[in-house]
């Protein structure tokens, strides 16, 4: 940008996102077109005069000048750099100013650059983006691997380079000179002939890089700029993981592929046990990460909503089952540490990094019912004896927001579609019944029948108030909201994805009921019946809300999240920014449904399997990535739900404290075979039914299974069994068509329980 002003020079500049600019020749005043701050800094480089008022360049903020800089009295140009921090979000305009004819009567700026860098000197291993990479090859001992470095010319140089090089040697460039590696291992190959090489890749990254993360909330995490990436206390670089990739390779390697083989050795379908097990991905991308003082820290989605939230993280099942010990780690050092107030028993939706410190009432009960999961993930009691002061006081906090304790919470109900709903919801105080179970069966493991006691006894209220109050002409349940709050948005007596969501995370736990069965199967027809659609399209054209994300497109088919099939009620309660969601598909949502429909049983079984088949279907390599589901930020956590699906279609449940593994499965159960993960070890079980006979095994592929009890669908009555081979004592009793095996035995890796039931 260029501008004659009054005075005898020109002033230029350039700079991101002023693509255009308003001059003033008059004024000698140049304008940048308005943008908006996403950088923690500007830096320019100005010289010229030293007249504050006249000459310089200012950052302009509601017409407020909040930065400037002058030149110097000198055509030489310095550095400057404005620290934006403050303003992050806010909109703002650049000005040069060049109104002085006196001596030294003009400015200069060039290079204006939005950036995260602060622009301070430090040694290069403290830079936030320093790091280490490595190439490696394995096992070529008898072979001869070449290592070049060829500069930045590119591929075509670094194969000249490999090509000549005759020994591996070593290389040095110094900072600031591109580069570029290769790794080579020679050899011929006859005809006919095969080899194997196996490279590895390593990189080390020890700093998380924070300044180039602009979403609010990370700063505030505790000790933020004494934190490094856990893998930093394991390694010093990258060749470091490569020394322990080479000397653990063998382990490494049949590991992964034992786990990969034993997943899908499996009866079920190829798409359903890839559909519900790629999310857990997620712990590999950015959305999640660990700090060497070992806690872990989750956006929603990529650099999305920040702190582990209580509200989109109840809704993942993959990492409570697969890596337990991460979720046991979630509750006690967050939920129940730096996110719990003492005094009233609170759970922080997003621990300290929640700007006014907001509770979530559907994750607060969320995280009571993951407790207990957690406590049935772990091969003791242990954490839950650690925790349960804490979960006490947590389920108290929720009882007091049913004043009169009839079993329905009302007033402002924060929750994960982040707008207050208000009065009698059944999404909400399904959830609140669900967590009064939950804690009730963990009091009764700490000796506490008093709390359990009242608690069950609310949950029961609330199972009646719900199903009396909350069920619209035999069709859903709703939400009343009171009379003072009708126009606050809520899904009133809309048909709501989440109506019953108490009862669907009941049976992930192996809860009793928490909403009548009859009305439960009946609501769920419903959300098929008005929610589900094989084309979106459509759908939304003759929606009565504006707006909505397109997580499923024209011809893309899903589970709506709201939908108003009643002609009285054709709108949402209220109304509110945030009411685009109702239009929305969202997985994470969709999954729990599905999860529910599945455990349900009878016809709602295929329609679950056609709720997850139609999210497989949007996330076809054709169409998006199929590790990426999208919900508010890239590879989002609410998607873990999926595997919620797999634990639905398996029957399964698991009580380690307890050594105790059950499976019902919904799928051909006849001739039935799929992985489980336990609390101290994984495996393979199998079931087949000939008549009246059925052959059950419990095949342990890696750590041990402690086992007591397991429960199996049949209405058997006599059994026998043997471990490894030898007869072992076992007793069957059978109730509901539900045989409870007792034995006591610790299936180690590589052995098999076998079972003949009749």
């Amino acid at each position: 940008m260029n501008v004659h002003g009054k005075g005898t020079a020109n002033s230029h500049a350039s700079a991101p996102g002023t693509t255009s600019e308003e001059r003033d020749k008059a004024t000698g005043r140049l304008v940048s077109k308005p943008f908006r701050i996403g950088r923690n800094y500007i830096k320019f480089l100005i010289g010229g005069g030293n007249a504050p008022d006249r000459l310089g360049m200012r950052l302009l903020i509601d017409g407020a000048a909040v930065r400037s800089a002058t030149g110097h009295d000198a055509t030489a140009m310095r550095q400057e750099i404005w620290d934006l921090r403050e303003f992050d979000g806010r909109d703002a305009v650049l000005e040069i100013s060049d109104q002085h004819n006196a001596g030294w009567g003009h400015i200069g700026v060039d290079r204006i650059v939005f950036t995260d860098d602060d622009g301070v000197a430090r040694p290069v291993e403290d830079a936030p983006d320093f790091g280490t990479m490595a190439l490696a090859v394995l096992g070529e001992a008898d072979g001869r691997a070449v290592a070049v470095i060829a500069g930045a010319a590119g591929a075509e140089s670094l194969f000249q380079s490999i090509a000549a090089a005759k020994d591996s040697n070593e290389v040095e460039k110094p900072l600031g000179v591109r580069i570029s590696g290769g790794l080579a291992v020679p050899f011929r190959l006859e005809p006919g002939a095969e080899r194997k090489i196996t490279f590895v890749i390593e990189w080390h990254f020890p700093r998380v890089q924070y300044s180039a993360v602009r979403m609010p909330g990370w700063d505030t995490i505790q000790d933020l700029g004494k934190l490094k990436r856990y893998y930093a206390k394991r390694f010093a670089d990258a060749p470091a993981v490569a020394d322990h990739i080479a000397r653990n390779f063998q382990r490494l390697s049949a590991d992964t592929h034992l786990w990969r083989d034993t997943w899908y050795d499996s009866t079920l379908p190829h798409w359903l046990l890839d559909r519900t097990l790629l999310n857990i991905y997620t712990l590999a991308t950015a959305t999640c990460h660990r700090f060497d003082n070992g806690r872990y820290w989750f956006w929603e989605g990529l650099y999305c909503c920040q702190g582990t939230c209580t509200h989109v993280w109840a809704y993942a099942q993959g990492i409570g089952r697969l890596f337990p010990e991460i979720e046991r780690d979630l509750r006690e050092r967050v939920d129940y540490g730096i996110g719990f107030v003492e005094n009233t028993g609170a759970i922080l939706q997003r621990a300290e990094t929640e700007a006014s410190a907001l509770i979530a009432v559907d994750g607060h009960a969320g995280t009571i019912l993951r407790t207990l999961r957690e406590h049935q993930m772990s091969p003791d009691a242990a954490f839950l004896k650690r925790v349960w002061p804490k979960v006490k006081k947590a389920v108290e906090w929720l009882v007091t927001q049913d004043g009169d304790e009839d079993g329905v919470i009302s007033g402002a109900q924060l929750h994960t579609l982040d707008q207050p709903w208000f009065g009698h919801i059944s999404w909400i105080s399904s959830l609140y019944a669900a967590a009064l179970k939950a804690g009730a069966v963990m009091a009764r493991e700490m000796n506490d029948d008093a709390s359990a006691a009242r608690w069950e006894k609310i949950a029961g209220m609330a199972s009646q108030r719900i199903s009396e109050d909350l069920w619209d002409k035999k069709q859903f349940f709703i939400q009343k909201a009171p009379p003072d709050k009708l126009n606050e948005l809520g899904a009133g007596y809309g048909c709501h994805i989440d109506q019953v969501y108490g009862q669907s995370w009941a049976w992930q736990v192996g809860l009793p009921r928490v909403l009548p069965e009859d009305q439960t199967r009946k609501a769920l027809e419903s959300l098929w019946k008005y929610n589900f659609t094989p084309d979106v399209g459509p759908f939304r054209e003759g929606s009565p809300i504006p707006g909505g994300r397109w997580y499923a497109m024209p011809g893309e088919g899903g589970l709506v999240m709201c939908t108003f099939p009643d002609p009285e009620h054709s709108r949402p309660a209220g109304d509110g920014f945030h009411a685009f969601y109702f239009n929305d598909c969202m997985s994470g949502f969709e999954y729990q449904v599905a999860a529910h429909m599945i455990w349900e049983g009878g016809d709602l079984l295929e329609r679950g399997l056609a709720i997850a088949r139609m999210i497989h279907d949007r996330y076809h390599a054709t169409r998006r990535n199929p590790w990426n589901e999208v919900e508010c930020g890239d590879h989002y956590g609410r998607a873990l739900a999926s595997y919620g699906v797999f634990t639905a279609v398996c029957g399964f449940e698991s009580d380690g404290p307890k050594q105790h593994l059950g499976f019902a499965p919904r799928l051909t159960p006849e001739d039935f075979k799929a992985p489980f993960t336990s609390a101290e070890g994984w495996g393979t079980f199998s079931q087949k039914i000939t008549g009246g006979t059925m052959e059950a095994k419990v095949a342990v592929k890696h750590g041990k299974v402690p086992l007591k009890t397991l429960a199996l669908a049949t209405k058997a009555t006599q059994v026998s069994a043997n471990l490894a081979g030898k007869p072992i004592p076992a007793t069957v009793t059978t109730t509901d068509g539900r045989a409870i095996i007792s034995l006591d035995v610790i299936i180690e890796s590589g052995q098999e329980l076998v079972l003949s039931l009749s």
